[in-house]
């Protein structure tokens, strides 16, 4: 066996003793059945069939868990490789030299680093790694697949519609949580509150007619007043009424 003029055999058998301990820990820990917890699941804890109408931030709390412990599981998993690697290149003869350029790495580093293979100058580029949670892809954009909002093509309902009418029963956040933190009561909280429902112009809402269309009259609504107050109407649409006659 070639070693470094700097690596004799005592600091060789330490080294290996080193790697040795460390592969023992990380295969129990990539092996164990939990997987970081990789193999728990939010919805069997609660019971339900689902629980994001119910509990969206304990789904939110649980997807960014899951992210952490594929991460986790990742980052071992890689460790183990190195590991593994360094202890066949020991097998082989050829621990303590770089696998790119043959020439010795310094004890130093191998003291450091004892999974080198590399040399500083030729130790590859760690990329980052493509795997993520599968439920990401249904967060850009928007509600996912189901938002219609950028098809000119289409008109109906979507999922961000659905998420409107699950969120006006109410959610865990306060109003200044909400989209538009400037809200003053909880029923204008979810996402585009405002947004018309059963109309498209707001004057839609509070100008009707009787049965044969005749007489026009001023349904004075929250439509209306506020209308009024974004000052895009006439302040008199009808008549003053006496007081109490409505």
């Amino acid at each position: 066996m070639i070693l470094s003029k700097q690596l004799d055999q005592e600091t060789f058998q330490t080294l290996k003793r080193r790697l040795i301990q460390e592969r023992c820990e990380l295969e129990r820990r990539v092996n164990d059945n939990g997987h970081f917890g990789l193999a728990s699941s939010y919805r069997d804890s609660t019971g339900e069939l689902t629980g994001i109408d119910n509990h969206p931030a304990d789904a939110g709390t649980e997807m960014f868990e899951r992210s952490k412990d594929l991460a986790l599981l990742e980052k071992e998993a890689f460790r183990l490789e190195r590991v593994d690697a360094a202890l066949e290149r020991m097998d082989t003869g050829e621990y303590g030299r770089c696998a790119a350029c043959g020439q010795f790495i310094p004890a130093a580093r191998l003291e450091a680093l004892p999974t080198a293979i590399y040399c500083i100058e030729h130790e590859p580029r760690q990329e980052p790694s493509d795997d993520r949670p599968a439920e990401e892809p249904f967060l850009a954009p928007p509600f996912g697949r189901t938002s219609l909002d950028d098809r000119e093509d289409r008109n109906g309902f979507d999922g961000e519609d659905a998420w409107q009418i699950v969120e006006s029963w109410g959610t865990s956040n306060t109003p200044a949580m909400a989209e538009d933190n400037n809200v003053e009561d909880y029923n204008h909280m979810e996402i585009e509150a405002d947004e018309n429902d059963g109309f498209v112009e707001s004057y839609e809402s509070f100008v009707a007619t009787d049965i044969t269309g005749n007489h026009v009259s001023i349904v004075r609504n929250h439509a209306y007043h506020r209308y009024i107050d974004d000052n895009e109407g006439e302040h008199l649409l009808e008549p003053d009424e006496r007081p109490g006659s409505f």
